[in-house]
C-alpha cells in the first residue's frame, strides 16, 4: 500500500506518535467516510484509548499501520500489512483500488456494503439527529459496477519534465496529487470507451503547450450517448420519462436505480394524503415530473433560471399538464405559491451542505402537511432533522438508497409529517 505520509512530514506533530511509527491494532468499525477505525492505548496515558483511522481496512481485521498524521483527537495511518483478514474481505477488481480516492468499498462484498451503510445511517440518526428510529434496509443498485453516468477526471498543470501527464482522480489521502486513471471501474462502458480518446487529446494539447494550469474533463453518458462538452443538451430516460438538461448541470448519476428511487419518493409523498406537491429544489424536473401522476397539481421551484427553462420543456415534452415551474428567489422561496399548506407535501433535495437556515425558516413558516427530504449526505440531513423535530414535525420513515456502490456515498430519503 503506497504511503501518503511524505506529504505531511515537514509540519508533522509528533504527539502521540512519531512520524512513520508502525503500530499493530484491530479494526473495530467503519466510519461514514468509509475508513477503518481502531483504538490503541494512548502512549502517554495507558488507561485511555487513542483512535487510529486507516483506509482500505475492514472491521475485525488485525493490521500493521504506519502513522503519517496526528490530529487533536485521532491519528491517520497508512495500511502496511493485513495480519488477519476479515472473512468479508474480497479481491477488489480495480487494480488501483486503495490508491485512488474514488472508491472505498471494493474490498467488501456488496451485501456487506449495504449492511454497513444502513448501520452508518442509524448512527448518524442517533448521534446527530438525536433520535432512535428504525432504518429500513438499504435498497441496492441493480448494477454494482459500470453504473456511473458522469465522471470528471482532473489534471494538474503540465510539468514540462517529459513525464506523461496524469489524468484522473485524487490519490487516496491527498488533496492535490492526481492519480492517473485510464479506466474507471464504476463508470459506464460508453464512458470508458470515450475516456481513452479524451485523455489522448488532453495530452496532445499539453505537449503543444496549450495548458498554463490544470483542468477538469467532463464525460457524461445519457442513454448511451457520451458527451464531453459542458454546454451540450443531453437526454436521460427515467422510466417512461425523457428529461433534457445541460451536460454540466446536476443530475443523479446512477440511471439504473432512478426508477425505484424516484418511485419511492413519489409513494412517500402521496401517502401523506396531500392533493398538491411542491418540489423545492426541482432542477430540470426529475422529482416533480416523476411525482406528477400522483397529485392534482405539482409546482417546481428552483433558483436557477436555466434549469427552470428545461423543466418547463420537459413537462411539455412528456405531456404533463398539471405541473408548473417557477424561478424562486432564495429570500422568498414560497412567495406566490397558492397551494394550501395543510393539503401540500414538499419534496426537498438540497445540495450536499443541506438546507440553510433561511430556507428552513421559510419552509416552517409555510408549514406543509408533510416533507420528503432527499439527501446525498445523511450527516447534514440528520443535522437538519433536529430543526424539523423542533418545528413540530415527526419522523415516519428512513429509507437509504445505494446510488453509489463501492463508495462511501449514498442517498437517504426521510419522511416527516406535521404533528
Amino acid at each position: 500500500m503506497c504511503s501518503v505520509g511524505q506529504k505531511f512530514k515537514k509540519k508533522f506533530n509528533d504527539r502521540p506518535f512519531a512520524y512513520h511509527q508502525e503500530i499493530e491494532l484491530e479494526i473495530a468499525t467503519l466510519t461514514n467516510l468509509g475508513v477503518g477505525l481502531g483504538r490503541v492505548p494512548h502512549p502517554d496515558e495507558p488507561d485511555s484509548k487513542w483512535v487510529i483511522m486507516i483506509p482500505s481496512t475492514l472491521p475485525g481485521e488485525r493490521v500493521r499501520a504506519r502513522v503519517f498524521r496526528n490530529h487533536k483527537n485521532f491519528s491517520e495511518a497508512d495500511l502496511v500489512e493485513i495480519l488477519t483478514p476479515s472473512p468479508k474481505r474480497i479481491a477488489a477488481p480495480c487494480p488501483i483500488f486503495g490508491a485512488c480516492g474514488g472508491c472505498q468499498y471494493q474490498n467488501l462484498a456488496y451485501d456487506e456494503q449495504l449492511a454497513w451503510k444502513r448501520r452508518q445511517v442509524e448512527e448518524l440518526l442517533k448521534f446527530m439527529g438525536g433520535v432512535e428510529f428504525p432504518v429500513s434496509p438499504v435498497i441496492g443498485s441493480p448494477v454494482e459496477y459500470g453504473y456511473r453516468s458522469k465522471i470528471t477526471p482532473h489534471f494538474n498543470a503540465p510539468r514540462g519534465d517529459g513525464r506523461e501527464l496524469p489524468i484522473g482522480f485524487l490519490r487516496q489521502g491527498t488533496r492535490f496529487d492526481i492519480l492517473d486513471v485510464p479506466h474507471c471501474a464504476i463508470a459506464t462502458a460508453p464512458i470508458n470507451a470515450r475516456l481513452a480518446e479524451s485523455r489522448a487529446i488532453v495530452r496532445q494539447k499539453a505537449a503543444n503547450g496549450d495548458y498554463a494550469r490544470g483542468g477538469t474533463l467532463l464525460l457524461r453518458d445519457a442513454s448511451g450517448v457520451v458527451t464531453t462538452n459542458y454546454d451540450d443538451i443531453v437526454t436521460e430516460t427515467v422510466g417512461d420519462l425523457k428529461l433534457k438538461f445541460l451536460a454540466r448541470d446536476f443530475f443523479q448519476n446512477n440511471p439504473f436505480i432512478l426508477p425505484a428511487f424516484t418511485g419511492y419518493a413519489r409513494d412517500q409523498a402521496a401517502a401523506s394524503g396531500a392533493r398538491f406537491m411542491v418540489d423545492a429544489y426541482c432542477g430540470s424536473g426529475l422529482f416533480a415530473l416523476t411525482c406528477a401522476p400522483a397529485f392534482e397539481k405539482v409546482s417546481g421551484i428552483e433558483i436557477s433560471e436555466s434549469s427552470i427553462v428545461f423543466a418547463k420543456q420537459n413537462a411539455a415534452a412528456n405531456n404533463l399538464t398539471n405541473v408548473t415551474f417557477q424561478a424562486g428567489d432564495a429570500a422568498a422561496i414560497f412567495a406566490g405559491l397558492t397551494f394550501p399548506a395543510a393539503d401540500t407535501v414538499v419534496l426537498i433535495d438540497p445540495p450536499r451542505k443541506g438546507c440553510d437556515e433561511s430556507f428552513l425558516n421559510q419552509l416552517f413558516a409555510y408549514g406543509p402537511r408533510a416533507v420528503v427530504y432527499v439527501s446525498c449526505d445523511p450527516a447534514t440531513q440528520m443535522r437538519d432533522l433536529k430543526s424539523f423535530l423542533a418545528a413540530g414535525y415527526e419522523l415516519t420513515a428512513v429509507q437509504p438508497f445505494d446510488l453509489f456502490p463501492q463508495t462511501r456515498h449514498l442517498e437517504c430519503v426521510i419522511t416527516l409529517r406535521k404533528k
